[in-house]
């Protein structure tokens, strides 16, 4: 049963790393993984079987849900945007209630050094998901023409997309989406389940894959440093990033779609599906 609860939650952080403005490493946190994970990834090989028993099951949950679900999600958040963004928010809310009993009553929780951090890794994330609209990017990458350049760069994109999926508050899907990878990425994914241009899509996704581990790794080993040295402001700096993405998923949606239909049956689902992510969320929490 742990096993499957480990994998329900990968799956949970794979569907969350599709979306644009929505952050894995944050919904890692509210289901309770986060730093657990990132201490056996950053110390792989000292407890080798042990730490793959946790990280395996975790893996395949995400995935199988970008396999299976990155037509679903993609098809649900063009169609559907508003009720799929609040199941996101909802996931996010259900789970701050656990984050701020990490930093309430430790005694160097009322330094204002924290309440810095807090304010510094919030305005991060809504940066982020103003960047588009300030920064006036939109570029989309071709895969069709690749050459040993565009392969290097590929590469390098999936170890900063790893940090930005390892680092909670911050959308890798977002920062792809930036960068112009994004869809092409989604595409290549799409192209390969239905076995389309099998061979291009396998050395695209695989070097991609490659960055993105090498990513994590090297982002977790710095995560797990802060985490062990200096716990309490940490959690602040999670608690900033984890804050404003409950602002930040809305307004990423906004400004990607231009605007959301509403009308009541909408909102209603929409406050249906804000309820289920929150639920969701606050009881994988505690398994």
């Amino acid at each position: 049963m742990k096993y499957i609860i480990l994998a329900l939650k990968g799956f949970f952080i794979g569907i969350a790393n599709i979306i644009p403005g929505v952050s894995g490493g944050t919904i890692a946190i509210i289901l309770g993984i986060y730093e657990e994970l990132i201490n056996r990834v950053s110390n792989l090989f000292k407890d080798f079987k042990e730490n793959l028993k946790f990280i395996i099951p975790i893996l395949i949950g995400v995935i199988l849900s970008i396999v299976i679900m990155s037509g679903v999600i993609k098809y649900s958040y063009n169609n559907f945007p508003l009720p799929t963004m609040m199941f996101f928010v909802g996931l996010v809310l259900g789970g701050i209630p656990m984050l701020v009993n990490n930093v309430i009553g430790k005694e160097d929780s009322k330094k204002k050094s924290n309440y810095l951090i807090f304010l510094i890794t919030f305005g991060i994330v809504m940066f982020m998901a103003l960047a588009d609209l300030i920064l006036k990017t939109g570029r989309v990458i071709d895969f069709s023409n690749m050459t040993f350049m565009g392969y290097l760069l590929l590469l390098v994109v999936g170890v900063v997309a790893a940090g930005t999926m390892v680092i909670p508050g911050i959308s890798g899907s977002l920062v792809l989406m930036l960068l112009g990878y994004y869809y092409p990425i989604i595409d290549s994914i799409h192209e390969l389940v239905h076995f389309e241009n099998i061979f291009s899509n396998i050395i695209i996704l695989g070097l991609f894959g490659v960055g993105v581990l090498l990513g994590i790794v090297i982002i977790s080993k710095v995560l797990e440093f802060l985490f062990k040295k200096y716990s309490t402001k940490t959690y602040f700096g999670v608690l900033g990033f984890v804050c404003a993405s409950v602002l930040a998923i809305p307004l990423s949606t906004i400004l990607d779609k231009g605007e959301l239909l509403m009308n009541t049956p909408l909102v209603v689902v929409s406050l249906m599906t804000l309820c289920g992510g929150a639920v969701i969320s606050y009881m994988l929490g505690d398994r």
